[in-house]
């Protein structure tokens, strides 16, 4: 096995000068089996991405003229082109109670008290927008730390008395928010003032306030896709009827369900669903520890597993989101100290690009985030 050499830069964790603990990634050679993973760095083979210069470079130390100090600093070179044609991301999250911006170092940019949340989206303006409670969408404005805007939907537009939650909304072009709510099943798009501009009745087989829903996001098409957590579906709905367009039930690969958060868990609980160029859709199975990708007939094409990262461990998949590079970033909830919270991958290799470790400062539920600066050629 090749020495495991840091890249220049390289901190300790909780060193000040790497107070975000972001995890960097070491490349090693392709033909090298290797994926040794601690604390401090992650070894893993290089993908065909790798500079042309890197390779070639490395190729020479490793023939059978280098010498061994030779390959030592080959390898070192290699590892520094590689580290460095993946950068950092800047990131915004919720975890251990408080909403925070995090610099692509990882330190801390912009951080306020707040409660758990499902979904996120930061606003072109910067503001931020989020759940407050069970069922009220806020935007917040990050220089005053200020509500600028709300809607509470337990208490507006009929749904006064009901035990009503919210776990999905998008702001979108108009101006308007999507919002959908449980036990009302039902989305709705409302205008700056709170009044319903749109509403379409979701279907739902187990009704429950917590589980009607999880993700849910308006389509380019102007439909509805809509992930439910208790049915263990995703449905799209058709964005003028309400209609069921498409629907796929989150299969259990032959597996028992198992109670439970983390690892040692099973189940179907689809809380993430992201619609592809190509008409494919990618779903994260909650706590099936998965992403799949299918087809607009139903045939799975990819998965991504929970074993399928030496020494890192899927458990409560929420989140899926694709990048313009076209790698995955990919939440990994309530997995326990020494995993990620956050895991980018290029989807073809299936090879580490990047992961966020933070458990010690944003705990076992971080459930939503978004890679900063976004873009609209980002999907999620």
């Amino acid at each position: 096995m090749p020495p495991k050499i840091p890249h220049a830069g390289q901190m300790p964790l909780k060193s000040e000068k790497n107070p975000g603990r972001i995890r960097p990634t070491v490349a090693s050679r392709p033909d090298y089996p290797c994926a040794v993973e601690d604390r401090d760095c992650v070894i893993v083979p290089v993908d065909s991405s790798m500079s042309a210069r890197s390779s070639s470079y490395e190729d020479f130390a490793m023939s059978s003229h280098a010498s061994g100090f030779q390959s030592v600093f080959a390898l070192i070179f290699a590892v520094f082109v590689a580290s460095s044609a993946s950068a950092d991301h800047s990131v915004a999250l919720q975890g251990n109670g408080k909403l925070v911006i995090l610099a692509a170092d990882g330190s801390s940019q912009w951080e306020m008290p707040w409660k758990g949340i499902h979904d996120i989206h930061v606003l072109p303006s910067g503001n931020l927008m989020v759940q407050q409670g069970g069922s009220k969408v806020v935007e917040i404005d990050p220089k005053t730390k200020q509500l600028v805007w709300q809607y509470d939907s337990s208490k507006q537009n009929g749904n006064e008395g009901k035990k009503i939650e919210v776990h999905s909304f998008q702001p979108l072009e108009n101006g308007h928010v999507m919002i959908a709510e449980t036990t009302a099943m039902r989305i709705i798009e409302v205008d700056r003032d709170g009044n319903v501009q749109k509403s379409i009745k979701m279907k739902v087989n187990k009704p429950h306030p917590h589980t009607d829903t999880r993700l849910v996001r308006k389509l380019a098409s102007g439909n509805y896709l809509a992930c439910h957590e208790g049915d263990g579906f995703v449905r799209e709905y058709d964005g003028t009827g309400g209609e069921v367009v498409w629907e796929y039930e989150v299969p259990m690969f032959g597996r028992e369900a198992a109670p439970g958060h983390g690892p040692e868990a099973f189940g179907n609980k689809a809380f993430a669903a992201v619609r592809l160029p190509s008409g494919n859709t990618l779903i994260t199975t909650g706590n099936g520890h998965s992403v799949i990708e299918v087809t607009p007939a139903k045939e799975l094409v990819w998965k991504f597993e929970q074993k399928d990262l030496p020494n890192i461990t899927l458990a409560w998949v929420t989140t899926v989101e694709v990048l313009e590079n076209g790698n995955y970033v990919i939440g990994n909830c309530h997995a326990g100290p020494g995993n990620p919270l956050l895991i980018e991958i290029n989807p073809k290799s299936k090879q580490v690009v990047w992961t966020l470790d933070r458990f010690d400062d944003f705990g076992n539920s971080v459930s939503n985030s978004q890679i900063l600066p976004s873009s609209e050629n980002v999907r999620r």
